[in-house]
């Protein structure tokens, strides 16, 4: 059974940045992808970035310059830096992790940018 569980979101300016911790159960090495997408009420998920098991980075390409994925092994955690937040970049952010032909999401954390 995999577990994802995010955290980090909040309410920030325009301007601020925020760091999305998902804390993984079990090595977060067994996974050929994890990742993260993004959602607004209404609309549908949207893809944000991932990270391949063999270190590989992806990112949407409106987002990229200003969002980050990485990994720490030790901590079994994948994290999202989002850096420059726009009013635009407000969701729930969604951690997923993809191994043995599916998918796990967590639950999702709310990332709220006032102008």
């Amino acid at each position: 059974q995999v577990q994802l569980v995010e955290s980090g979101g909040g309410s920030v300016q325009a301007g601020g940045s925020l760091r999305l911790p998902c804390a993984a159960s079990g090595s977060t090495f067994r996974f050929s992808t994890m990742g993260w997408h993004r959602q607004v009420p209404g609309k549908q998920r949207e893809w944000v970035a991932s990270l391949l098991s063999d270190g590989t980075t992806n990112y949407d390409d409106s987002l990229k310059g200003r969002f980050t994925i990485s990994r720490d092994g030790a901590k079994n955690t994948l994290y999202l830096e989002v850096n420059t937040l726009k009013p635009e970049d407000t969701a729930v952010y969604y951690c997923y992790a993809y191994v043995s032909s599916k998918f796990y999401w967590g639950q999702g954390t709310q990332v709220t940018v006032s102008s």
